[in-house]
């Protein structure tokens, strides 16, 4: 294979940025090709790459950069099945976001410099995935963190997307810190940075200190892949604009976390006590965002959290020491939450909100989209996981990973032995999967009945409003995070913003079953079988209809009800119509936590950031009145002795002559004596 095809990958989106940010003003009609072009090309490079490596086949090459003293950096390729794999991933979405974005925000002014962000983020994330050398990787992990401040706070004029930017960016910086110790220490006991010879020394048991390591690269990643307890950035960035949602939550920035401990997975079987630790760690994550998921209004909010739980269902996977079925699920959800995202823009341009309880009061809303409204409908069965599509086989395999994991024989594909993962970890996977998959289908069912099937919006006058974003509808006291509209309720979509939903749509369909057979999507990956067990298959499905059921059944019994309260107020006006939630019913006294997000925020407000702030305020007494006290004190002495000096002089040399004279005695008398 010619190496320049790879390095090119990441090379054209990282100049288109550059092209995009220099012709942005000076040549605005330039802007889209270049935003465009760059990154549609390196999709079809890595597509190339990833059918010329083939399958169960590895490429590395390497060139030094600068010698350390100790283990040297350089700038290395390592191309195997899971970075063609997930590398065809980005460059896809990336291209459905890019496209997506020139109708989205058409007539935004910060579009250039927008545009120029998405595809330094996606060189960034490319960079990750080739990158053979940690500290290389390390570049790319930190390019795209600052890219997502500057994205989730691309409308700067709004409190929500300031606030929302610097909290993102300061909770991963939290989780970073850590990771780059552990980057540190893992090159140091390995003698290389180079992933290769990490692995090898991982494979040897030449590691002095693995649980270590593995622990300090877990807070990367739980900060990274939004995992518990540092997972509350994740709902907030949603200020941003959403197809910058989509791109971080469906390709880059939290499928960076889990496809570096699937790279790094021999080190990590290396240390049960990490694999336990990232197994609770799934578990919390997947149960409680479940939970938050089912209470939200927020259309947006829903999927953010619905992330937080799929990234919960791969950390899982690979707690069970299974990264083929971890890597399954990431591509299969990078597909359907891309989709979900970008079809959830097209409604909420329609809407003028975000808030689906506003949704059910709208006639008609789903006949005005009804691209978003089928493709929707595809991506959320797939987040269910009802088969055939394809979250049904990708979230079979990470229940098949737990269950093998859960009976002492481990998925390992030849990484390690079946011993290595403890048969707890297994189990809280398997338990926490199974629930979370029963919440899955409830939420999911929730969103597409109230947002478009609400009796509601029968009797409703249609109501669109005409200016803002909705937010003084949506329900009081629940989290909101609205952005500006970019468009005219009143106009169609473009095409730009349809034709990607139906291109996402096609992988969010058909990609499962390129696990069924041993020599397709294994064949790629290490080779282990991705076929469901007829067990999981049945329990996870029954789990899911379960879920739906549910759902369902809450919703027609809150719409009764809602029904019958409205027949008992005949007077009252169809926008104050009640909107039939099944979430309050499902969830009962859990509702009003679950939709503040169990007050974890409020938990760290109170351990952390009043503490710090109150730190600082003492800092800063301190320091105006203590400190610059006696700065202000020594400069004060010196003005009166500077003063009391020239009170002295005179201008009389007499005065002068009897001073010396005065001196003079005393220094005799002094000495005399």
């Amino acid at each position: 294979m010619n190496l320049a095809l790879p390095a090119l990958v990441p090379a054209l989106p990282a100049l288109g940025a550059a092209a995009t940010l220099a012709a942005g003003k000076r040549a605005p009609g330039l802007a889209r090709p270049l935003a465009i072009v760059p990154v549609a090309v390196s999709a079809v490079l890595a597509l190339v790459v990833a059918l010329q490596l083939g399958g169960g086949q590895a490429l590395d090459a390497a060139t030094r950069l600068t010698p350390t003293g100790g283990p040297d950096i350089a700038l290395a390729i390592h191309l195997d099945g899971f970075s063609s794999l997930i590398s065809v991933l980005v460059g896809l979405v990336a291209t459905c976001v890019q496209v997506y974005s020139t109708a989205y925000l058409k007539d935004d002014p910060r579009y250039p410099s927008y545009a120029a962000l998405v595809s330094l983020f996606t060189a960034a994330m490319f960079l990750v995935v080739y990158s053979g050398d940690l500290v290389v990787l390390l570049v790319g992990w930190e390019v795209m963190g600052i890219c997502s401040y500057f994205l989730i706070g691309h409308h700067w004029e709004t409190e929500d997307a300031r606030s929302a930017s610097l909290k993102a960016f300061l909770v991963t910086k939290l989780g970073d810190v850590p990771f780059l110790f552990g980057v540190f220490l893992l090159g140091a006991d390995a003698g290389s940075f180079r992933i290769e010879d990490v692995l090898r020394a991982a494979t040897d048991g030449r590691l002095g200190h693995p649980t270590l390591v593995a622990l300090l690269l877990l807070a990367g990643v739980a900060g990274k892949s939004a995992q518990f307890p540092l997972h509350t950035w994740l709902p907030d960035a949603m200020a941003g604009p959403t197809p910058v949602s989509a791109l971080i939550h469906a390709a880059t920035m939290v499928a960076a976390g889990i496809y570096l401990v699937a790279r790094l997975l021999p080190v990590f079987l290396l240390s049960g006590a990490a694999l336990v630790v990232l197994a609770v760690m799934a578990a919390v994550t997947m149960i409680g965002s479940a939970l938050c998921a089912l209470a939200q209004d927020d259309l947006k909010r829903v999927l953010a959290y619905s992330t937080v739980g799929q990234l919960g269902y791969m950390a899982g996977a690979l707690a069970s020491g299974d990264r083929e079925a971890s890597v399954f699920h990431l591509v299969s959800h990078g597909a359907f939450k891309a989709l979900l995202f970008l079809a959830a823009g097209v409604v909420i341009h329609a809407a003028h909100t975000n808030s689906i309880s506003v949704m059910a009061r709208m006639p008609g809303l789903r006949k005005r989209v009804p691209d978003a409204y089928w493709t929707m409908g595809i991506a959320l069965v797939a987040l269910v996981g009802l088969p055939p599509f394809a979250g049904f086989f990708s979230k079979e395999a990470v229940l098949t990973a737990a269950e093998h994991a859960a009976n002492g024989e481990a998925l390992t594909n030849g990484l390690g032995p079946a011993s290595a993962v403890p048969q707890a970890a297994g189990w809280i996977v398997l338990i926490s999967a199974g629930l979370t998959a029963l919440l899955t289908a409830a939420y999911a069912t929730r969103l597409f009945l109230v947002a478009f099937h609400s009796p509601a919006a029968a009797g409703a006058v249609a109501a669109v409003p005409a200016t803002g974003t909705g937010s003084a509808e949506h329900e009081a006291g629940a989290p909101y995070s609205p952005e500006p509209d970019e468009a005219d309720p009143a106009t169609a979509e473009p095409p730009a913003m349809r034709w990607p939903l139906w291109v996402l749509a096609v992988p969010t369909i058909g990609f499962g079953v390129a696990g069924l057979r041993s020599d397709w999507l294994p064949a790629l990956l290490d080779g282990g079988s991705l076929r469901p067990s007829a067990v999981t298959a049945v329990t996870g499905t029954g789990l899911a209809v379960v879920g739906v059921l549910l759902a369902y059944g809450a919703w027609r019994s809150a719409t009764a009800r809602s029904a019958s309260a409205e027949s008992g107020q005949a007077g009252a006006p169809a926008a104050a119509a009640a909107v039939a939630d099944p979430g309050r019913a499902l969830l009962g006294p859990l509702f009003g936590p679950a939709r503040h997000g169990f007050g974890v925020d409020r938990l760290y407000s109170a351990l952390f950031v009043r503490p710090v702030g109150a730190a600082a305020r003492l800092v800063r007494f301190l320091d105006r009145e203590v400190v610059e006290t006696y700065v202000r004190g020594s400069g004060v002495g010196a003005n009166l002795l500077g003063r009391a000096v020239r009170l002295a002089q005179t201008g009389n040399a007499q005065t002068y002559l009897s001073a010396l004279l005065a001196g003079v005695v005393l220094l005799v008398v002094l000495v005399a004596v």
